[in-house]
C-alpha cells in the first residue's frame, strides 16, 4: 500500500517531512500548500509534487493523509476540518496552546473515529529507542530516576518567542513526551525553576531561556529537565536513566564520530548544529510508523492523549513558576 500525502506548510519543518515523506518506498507526496508561494514551489521543484490550496487538499480523492506542519494556532482547526474529510492526520506538536481546545478537538477526532498521530519525534531517534529496549528488556531493573539535558544551541527569534507559547510549551514539551516515555508511569507532581540568562530581550517577551523541571510519579520515580536556549558547543541531546540494577544512557551524536589523537590531546568533531540533521533518522521512521499504522500495522502514536498529556505537563510547569511551588497534575488535568 503506498499512502498519498498532503504536506500543509512548507517551512522549516515542513521540509523536515517532506524530505521524510519522499524517502519512504511506502508513500508519496501528491500535493503541498502553503500561504507562502516561493515555499510551496521551491518543495514542489525539489520533489515533483503539486502545489494546490488548502481546501483542494481537503476535497482532493488522490490524497489519504496530511501532515501539518502549519502555525500552532491553527492547528487543531486543521485536524478537525481534514479528520472530518476522512484523511488521516499527522500533527506537528503542540496540537494547541489551549487544554480546553485540544480536548474539544480530540472530541471530533473520536466522533469521527479519525486517525491523528503526534509528531513527537524523539521517541523514535534509533539511540533514544535503544535505550528504551534496555529499559523493556530489564537490563536496569526499575526506572528509579531519569535525566534529560536539551539545550539549543541558540535562540529563535524574538517574535517566535511571542507566538511560541513559552518555552515550556515550544521546547521543553518534547522532553515531557520523552520522560513519560522513560518512566513508563505518569507523572502526577512537577516542580520548575525558570531564569533569563541568555538574551533579555526573551524575558521582555514574557518568556524564560534557562529553565529546570522535576517531574515525580505516584511511586516516586522522578525525572529531571534541563533546558537552555543556549549551547555554545551544538545541540545538546542526552539521557540516563538510573534503575535499580544499574544504568543506561545516550550520549550526544555528530555527523561524524570519530576521535583524533595528537600532541594537542584528543578531539572530537563539532556535535550536531540543530534539530534538523541531528533527528533525521527520527523523522524518517515516525512517518515510517504512521504510513505503518494507516497500513494496518500498529497504532499511530504517539496520539492525540499523548500531546494533550505533555501540554498539561507545560502548563503545570508555567503554573510552578509562576507560584513558586510544586504542581500536582489533577489541578490541571
Amino acid at each position: 500500500m503506498t499512502v498519498k500525502f498532503g504536506l500543509l506548510g512548507a517551512g522549516r519543518i515542513g521540509k523536515v517531512h517532506a524530505k521524510a515523506i519522499t524517502g519512504d518506498a511506502q508513500a508519496q507526496l501528491v500535493a503541498v500548500a502553503d500561504a507562502f508561494p516561493a515555499a510551496a514551489q521551491a518543495i514542489a521543484a525539489q520533489y515533483g509534487c503539486d502545489i494546490r490550496s488548502i481546501e483542494a487538499i481537503e476535497t482532493a480523492t488522490d490524497i489519504d493523509a496530511v501532515v501539518i506542519c502549519t502555525p500552532t494556532d491553527t492547528h487543531a482547526d486543521l485536524i478537525e476540518r481534514f479528520v472530518k474529510a476522512g484523511k488521516a492526520v499527522f500533527c506537528e506538536k503542540p496540537i494547541d496552546l489551549s487544554l480546553a481546545r485540544v480536548k474539544s478537538c480530540l472530541d471530533v477526532v473520536r466522533a469521527h473515529k479519525g486517525t491523528l498521530m503526534v509528531g513527537f519525534n524523539r521517541r523514535f531517534d534509533p539511540h533514544f529507542k535503544a535505550v528504551r529496549a534496555e529499559i523493556d528488556k530489564g537490563t536496569i531493573g526499575d526506572v528509579e530516576m531519569v535525566v534529560i539535558v536539551s539545550r539549543d544551541p541558540g535562540a529563535p527569534p524574538i517574535d517566535y518567542i511571542g507566538r511560541s507559547g513559552g518555552i515550556f510549551r515550544d521546547m521543553t514539551i518534547h522532553d515531557f513526551d520523552m520522560a513519560r516515555f522513560l518512566l513508563g508511569e505518569e507523572v502526577t507532581e512537577v516542580a520548575a525553576t525558570a531564569a533569563v540568562l541568555v538574551d533579555p530581550a526573551i524575558g521582555a517577551a514574557g518568556d524564560f531561556d534557562s529553565v529546570q523541571v522535576m517531574l515525580k510519579t505516584a511511586s516516586g520515580k522522578q525525572a529531571m529537565i534541563s533546558n537552555s536556549r543556549r549551547a555554545t558547543y551544538g545541540y545538546d541531546q542526552r539521557i540516563e536513566i538510573h534503575g535499580s540494577l544499574g544504568a543506561v544512557s545516550a550520549e550526544n551524536q555528530r555527523p561524524v564520530s570519530i576521535e583524533v589523537a595528537s600532541a594537542a590531546g584528543y578531539t572530537r568533531p563539532p556535535l550536531h548544529d540543530f534539530f534538523m540533521t541531528r533527528y533525521t533518522e527520527a523523522y524518517a521512521a515516525e512517518i515510517a510508523s504512521f504510513i505503518a499504522a494507516l497500513s494496518g500495522k500498529g497504532t499511530a502514536s504517539p496520539s492525540g492523549e499523548d500531546g494533550l498529556i505533555a501540554l498539561a505537563l507545560a502548563d503545570a510547569a508555567v503554573k510552578s513558576v509562576a507560584e513558586k511551588r510544586t504542581v500536582l497534575l489533577s489541578e490541571i488535568l
